[in-house]
């Protein structure tokens, strides 16, 4: 594993870990709003994006591995979807990385239910792969505003992706959930879960479990997106998540943890 980079001068460093089957290309509707106050990193994960295929039994701990010498010190670590899961595997392994830990559409200690069906949807990858990238398409953008040059763009990296190296990642997104789950308490640094009211995977209610879990976690809901949110409504989000930092480093004695909010 790469030794972590150190901390850039000036500006902290704010890590964006995406989704599985995207790359670092999805933050680009949100890096703008964050530039001027942060030195922002985006990293594709082991298997995305411009990085070799992995395995097709790659583990959480892999992926995590494989992005922390790119993380500098002391980072605002945020992670989409998958990316949260492994942000949430380096705050608790590699915990001299992170800073703060914003966990954007994330899963968190999946029911019986919510695990048959992540389970369904990887049974659908792997039988029919081009079928299940439009239903990913659906699912996440359906009756949103977003335009369809952006949504043309989300379905060409998913298209794009090695298939035996995306269902090994899909498998890893499909059950690390309960492999964080036990440990979820160790992870002290202060916590931001965020997602949209209208994400019918990772639910408003998962965003609570996880604001519960975490000793200093906040959830904050953001009324009418789906699971794209940092594609969705970037201005919503970089504003949830700017509050975050600035609260976490001012006032965080005054905010209690699990506390709930709305933008």
């Amino acid at each position: 594993m790469d030794k972590p980079m150190d901390e850039p001068m000036g500006k902290p460093p704010l890590v964006l870990l995406h989704g599985v089957g995207l790359d670092r290309t999805m933050w680009e509707p949100v890096t703008a709003l964050l530039a001027d106050r942060f030195t922002v990193v985006a990293i594709d994960l082991p298997g995305h994006g411009a990085r070799p295929p992995v395995r097709g039994d790659v583990t959480l701990a892999e992926l995590a591995d494989g992005v922390a010498g790119h993380i500098p010190a002391g980072s605002h670590v945020v992670g989409f979807s998958l990316g949260a899961l492994v942000a949430q595997q380096l705050a608790l392994h590699q915990p001299e990385l992170t800073r703060t830990l914003t966990s954007v559409s994330s899963v968190c200690r999946r029911t019986p239910d919510e695990r048959a069906a992540v389970r369904a949807r990887l049974r659908a990858a792997e039988s029919d792969f081009a079928a299940s990238t439009e239903a990913s398409i659906e699912r996440w953008y359906a009756g949103t505003t977003v335009p369809d040059e952006v949504v043309d763009r989300t379905r060409a990296t998913l298209r794009a992706n090695d298939v035996d190296s995306f269902l090994g990642c899909y498998q890893v997104f499909a059950g690390a959930d309960a492999e964080l789950g036990p440990r979820l308490g160790d992870i002290t640094v202060p916590s931001l879960a965020v997602t949209g009211e209208n994400d019918p995977g990772s639910t408003p209610e998962m965003a609570h479990r996880l604001a519960a879990a975490l000793p200093d976690c906040r959830a904050v809901i953001v009324p009418g997106a789906r699971h794209m949110l940092p594609v969705e409504r970037p201005e919503a989000f970089a504003e949830a998540l700017t509050t975050f930092i600035t609260q976490s480093a001012q006032l965080n004695d005054e905010s209690a943890p699990g506390d709930t909010a709305h933008v």
